[in-house]
Parts: structure tokens; sequence; C-alpha cells
């Protein structure tokens, strides 16, 4: 990994950590349904007008059923689950359980392909879930009316994300940057009818609608840039190191600029879920830059 995309990694951990930062601002004021919408709708724009500079078309007529599939697993259902929970939970515990994530997805990929997982990967997935009880058990906030239902949601969005993760590698191969277009448009598509029953409670102020269009453009337009290239130069083993990263950015940017207050067992549970992921997946830290400068 070079020393740019380095950079990069840390700026995208940075960007997703930041997601729920924002959500956490907007979804009091606007609502789950119609944050969301925003969100989807903002970043479908700005991706297609990457894609016209690019010249990358969708191909609906090929792919419109795996966008919409990938649309409801990777975005719609999951970024409503988390905006749901942005009203009651602080964005450090978001973060936090947003990284069990590849738990849940070798898991859903155990079941699919009817596979037992070996030792080493259950010790992985029995971390995850005591890490998760631990920032649960001890997380103030977790005592708050609707703190239950809240958290469940957020276990539930990174449940589909596993769904999305297993399908992916199940489904026709399509352009990655197609994948992240698409399917945002297809998310737009499948937010909208719930508009109606989920009105915004409140009214929106300028600095409220900032954090929604940061958290379409940068949080999910930008940041599959970033990501994509990051797959492209490094692969996708290394560029999964931004699941390990990204809820030390929650983490931090809660403490900056909510004023959430961290104890121990944030940092503790943390380690747990973020060790567990990596049994889970196999991870091994790879940084042959530091090597090379050294032989240098």
């Amino acid at each position: 990994m070079s020393s740019a995309n380095l950079f990069r990694l840390i700026f995208l951990a940075a960007i997703w950590g930041g997601s729920f930062l924002f959500m956490r601002i907007a979804a009091p004021v606007l609502g789950a349904a119609v944050l969301i919408e925003y969100r989807v709708l903002f970043a479908s724009l700005f991706l297609a007008v990457i894609a016209l500079v690019l010249k990358k078309p969708l191909n609906l007529r090929q792919h419109w059923q795996h966008y919409l599939i990938l649309g409801l697993f990777n975005s719609a259902l999951p970024f409503l689950m988390f905006a749901f929970a942005a009203r009651t939970l602080s964005a450090s515990l978001l973060a936090v359980l947003n990284a069990t994530t590849p738990l849940w997805g070798t898991l859903i990929g155990a079941i699919w392909t009817r596979h037992m997982v070996s030792a080493k990967v259950m010790l992985g997935l029995v971390l995850g879930a005591c890490g998760v009880a631990l920032l649960v058990g001890f997380d103030h906030v977790s005592t708050k009316p609707g703190a239950g239902i809240a958290i469940a949601a957020v276990l539930f969005a990174s449940f589909n994300y596993g769904i999305a993760s297993n399908y992916a590698k199940q489904a026709k191969t399509v352009e990655p940057f197609s994948n992240a277009h698409g399917s945002m448009w297809a998310s737009t598509l499948l937010v909208l009818p719930a508009l109606p029953f989920f009105p915004a409670p409140g009214e929106p102020t300028i600095g409220i609608m900032g954090a929604v269009l940061a958290l379409g453009v940068l949080c999910s337009g930008v940041a599959y840039l970033i990501y994509f290239r990051l797959i492209q130069d490094v692969g996708p083993s290394s560029a999964l190191t931004v699941t390990f990263l990204s809820p030390l950015f929650g983490i931090l940017w809660g403490m900056l600029f909510l004023g959430e207050s961290v104890g121990w067992y944030t940092f503790v549970g943390a380690a747990i879920v973020i060790t567990g992921t990596a049994l889970v997946t196999g991870f091994r830290p790879s940084f042959g830059f530091l090597n090379k400068a050294k032989t240098a």
C-alpha cells in the first residue's frame, strides 16, 4: 500500500465515521424516511454527474433487478434503520455496532452455503457478540426509552449489509461504479413510498440541510469513489481495513462535535468487536510501503 493509498484509506474511514455524526444531527429533525430519501437522492445525482463525465452507462434493461435487490439490502433498509436509531443512540455507539457487519456477513454466508465455520471464525463471532454485549450493557444511552429497539435496528442494518455482501458474490458481475450508481437510484425509488407515512417531525435549518448534503454527497458519493479506487489499487482485502478504522473516527467525531461522553467500555467493546471481525475475515495487516522505506 502506497502512502497515497494509505491517505485515501484514512480519509475514507474519517468520512464513513462521520456519517453517524451527520445522521445524529439530522435524524431527530427530519426523521428516518425524509433524511434517507435526501441522502440517496443527493448521492444519486452526484454519481450521475460522475457517470456522465466518465461515460459509464447503467444498462438498466439488463441490470434493473440487480440494482433493486442491491439497493434494498445495501442502502435503503440499512440506511433507514441507522437513521431511525440515530434519533436515540450516540454516534459512537452507532459506529461501533456497524463494525459487526462482517460478522453478520460470515454467519449468513455459512448458512447460505451450508458450510461449517472454522474454530477461528467461531471464536471471532463469539468475541463480536461479547463486544456488543459489553457496549450495550455499560453504555448509559442504552437505558434511554426506545434504546432497545434502536440497538436492534442497528444490528438489523448490519444484518442487511451481510445479506447484500453475500448476494453480490452470487450475482452476475456488474462494474463496481455502476453497482453504486444504480443501487442509489434504486434506493431513491424504494424509500419514496414511505415519505407520506413518515413526514419530517421538524423544520430543517441550513445547518441540518448541510449535514444532509454532506451525508449524501460526501459520505455516499465521494466515499464510494474512494472505496472503489482502493479496491482497484490495493485489492478488496486491504480496502477492508476501513471496517476497523471507521468506528474510531465515529467515536472521535461524536466526542469532538456532539460532546458525547465515552467511557472505558466504549474502547474495550470496540477493541473486542474489531478483534472478532479480524478473526472472522482472516484480516492480516500488511504495510508493505513501510518495509520498503526501511530497506531503502
